[in-house]
C-alpha cells in the first residue's frame, strides 16, 4: 500500500546533509573561483556527450546527482566569477546574492499579483525606489524588476508605440491597416536589443535607424534631428529614441540631455539604456553621466552586471506608468482581485504573467554592501581599467581605440607596416592564445571595421595580479 510519503518531497534529512555540504562547496568556490579554467575547452557536444541521453528510470539520491555535477557540468562551464573573466561585461554572483537566491527558491514566490505576493510586490517598489535614490534620480520614477535589459528596452519600444492612441495597435495589430511607418532611432553603437525589441513589436529592424556617431562614439544630435526631419517629410512616424549609457562595444555616453531637448520638441518617447554603465551613477564624481536622464521617459539599469546581483535582475523605470499599463494590462477573470485598483500588480505592466522575487537578492545586495561600499567598489573598478589603459598606452605598437569613461578598455596591436585586414587578423590570434590561457578570458569587438580587444572589469574578486596576469599573456600573444 502506498502512503503520502511515497508521492512527497526529498525526505528533510537528506535534503539538510546535502544542502549543509553545497553550502560549503559554494563558500569554497566563491572563495577561489580561478582553481577552475575561466573558460572550458569548446569542444561542442562534449557535455552532452557524458550525460545520460534518456531521463532515469528509478530515483536517484541527491549525493550522486551533485557528485555527476562536479565530474559531469562543472568542466564545461564558463565562469563568470573568475577574476580573470575580463569579457563581454564582467559580473559577480555576491555572497548576499546567493544566499538570497536560496530563498527565492525556496519560497518559490510568483509575484504576478499583489494577492499573490503582497510583501513581494512592495519590495519590489521599494527596493527599486532605493535605487532610484542611489544613482541619484529625481522623485517620479515607477520602478520594476525584469530578467533582462532586452525585456526592459522591449517594454520601452512597446510603450512609446501606445503612445498615440489612435494607431489603437494593442486592439487591432498591424497587418492588413493603413498607419504610417514608425521609426526608432539609436546610435550606430546602440545594442542589438533595439532591433530585435522592433522585430518583435512588428516595427521591423530596418526601422531601426542608426544615427552615425562622432569621433567619440556618441550619438550625434544633428544627425538624430535630420533622420527625424527626413522620415517626417517622406510621411514615416517617429516615435521613440533610444540613447545610451555606456554602449556595449566601448561604453561611450550619448549626449542625453541634447537628445533630450530634441525628443521634448518633436514629441518623441526617450528611452535611455544605461544597463551597464548606469550604476555609475552610484558615484558621486561618476553621476555627471546621467545628466539628462530625469527627462526621459524610460531607463534600465542592469544590478546583474556591475551591481553585484548575481542573473537576473534588470530594473527598468518609467515616468509614464499609465502608458505601460495601457499597453500590456489584460486582466483575465481568474485574475480579478478585490483590491487591484489599490495595489500595484505588476503583470499589469508587462507581457509576463509569472514574475520571481527577483527584489529580494537586489535589497539583500544593497543593505549587504551600502551605498558608500557600493560606490567604492565601482570606483576601484574604474581606478584599475585606468591603471590598465596605462600599461597600453606606455607600450610601443600597442594603442587605446576608444574613451574609456568607466571601467572598459578597448585596445589593440598595431605592428608597422601591416594592412587593416592583417592587423585585424592578427589581434584574432593574440585573443585565442590569451584565452587558451585558462587564466584569463576576453572578448573583442568591432569599432568599423576595425578589430579591437576588450578588457571588461566588473568583478568583486578581479584585482591589479589578474589584470597584470592579462597584459603578460596580451603582450606574448602578441610576440608570437
Amino acid at each position: 500500500m502506498t502512503t503520502p510519503a511515497d508521492f512527497g518531497d526529498v525526505g528533510a534529512p537528506e535534503f539538510r546533509e546535502r544542502a549543509h555540504e553545497l553550502v560549503e562547496w559554494i563558500a569554497r568556490y566563491l572563495d577561489a573561483p580561478e582553481r577552475y579554467p575561466v573558460l572550458p575547452p569548446l569542444v561542442p557536444g562534449a557535455t552532452r556527450n557524458r550525460l545520460s541521453p534518456s531521463p532515469p528510470k528509478e530515483a536517484e539520491p541527491l549525493a550522486r546527482i551533485l557528485a555527476d555535477f562536479e565530474t559531469q557540468i562543472l568542466p564545461g562551464l564558463t565562469h563568470w566569477n573568475h577574476p580573470g573573466f575580463l569579457a563581454y561585461f564582467a559580473n559577480t554572483a555576491s555572497a548576499p546574492g546567493v544566499l538570497a537566491e536560496f530563498l527565492i527558491a525556496a519560497l518559490n514566490v510568483n509575484g504576478m499579483l499583489w494577492r499573490t505576493g503582497p510583501a513581494a510586490t512592495e519590495l519590489e517598489q521599494l527596493t527599486t525606489d532605493w535605487l532610484r535614490q542611489l544613482l541619484g534620480l529625481s522623485d517620479g520614477w515607477f520602478g520594476m524588476i525584469n530578467d533582462l535589459a532586452s525585456t526592459s528596452t522591449l517594454y520601452a519600444l512597446a510603450a512609446a508605440r501606445e503612445v498615440d492612441a489612435e494607431l489603437d495597435v494593442r486592439r487591432k495589430g498591424l497587418a492588413g491597416r493603413d498607419l504610417p511607418v514608425m521609426r526608432i532611432y539609436c546610435s550606430e553603437h546602440a545594442h542589438s536589443s533595439v532591433d530585435k525589441a522592433a522585430m518583435t513589436l512588428g516595427i521591423g529592424f530596418e526601422n531601426v535607424v542608426r544615427v552615425k556617431a562622432d569621433a567619440e562614439f556618441r550619438m550625434r544630435p544633428d544627425a538624430l534631428r535630420e533622420a527625424i526631419t527626413a522620415d517626417r517629410a517622406r510621411g514615416m512616424k517617429p516615435i521613440a529614441v533610444v540613447a545610451t549609457v555606456g554602449t556595449t562595444s566601448i561604453t561611450s555616453v550619448d549626449p542625453v540631455p541634447t537628445i533630450a531637448d530634441i525628443c521634448a520638441a518633436e514629441k518623441l518617447w526617450l528611452h535611455v539604456d544605461g544597463a551597464y554603465a548606469g550604476v555609475a551613477g552610484a558615484v558621486p564624481e561618476l553621476r555627471h553621466h546621467l545628466d539628462g536622464v530625469d527627462r526621459a521617459d524610460s531607463f534600465v539599469v542592469n544590478p546583474h552586471k556591475w551591481l553585484f546581483t548575481p542573473m537576473d535582475c534588470s530594473v527598468f523605470f518609467t515616468r509614464r506608468p499609465e502608458v505601460l499599463k495601457r499597453a500590456f494590462s489584460l486582466v483575465a477573470a481568474y485574475l480579478e482581485t478585490a483590491e487591484q485598483d489599490v495595489v500595484v500588480n505588476y503583470m499589469d505592466y508587462g507581457f509576463q504573467l509569472g514574475r520571481r522575487f527577483r527584489a529580494l537578492k537586489l535589497w539583500m545586495v544593497l543593505r549587504a554592501f551600502g551605498a558608500d561600499g557600493i560606490a567604492a567598489r565601482i570606483r576601484h573598478h574604474c581606478e584599475l581599467a585606468t591603471m590598465f589603459a596605462g600599461w597600453v598606452r606606455a607600450e610601443s605598437e600597442w594603442e587605446i581605440a576608444a574613451p574609456h569613461p568607466f571601467s572598459t578598455v578597448c585596445f589593440r596591436h598595431v605592428p608597422a607596416g601591416l594592412s587593416l585586414a592583417e592587423v585585424n587578423a592578427h589581434n584574432a590570434r593574440i585573443l585565442d592564445r590569451v584565452n587558451e590561457s585558462g587564466d584569463i578570458f576576453m572578448s573583442h569587438t568591432m569599432l568599423g571595421t576595425t578589430y579591437v580587444l576588450r578588457v571588461a572589469i566588473g568583478n568583486l574578486r578581479t584585482g591589479e595580479s589578474h589584470l597584470a596576469r592579462a597584459w603578460e599573456l596580451l603582450r606574448g600573444g602578441a610576440a608570437v
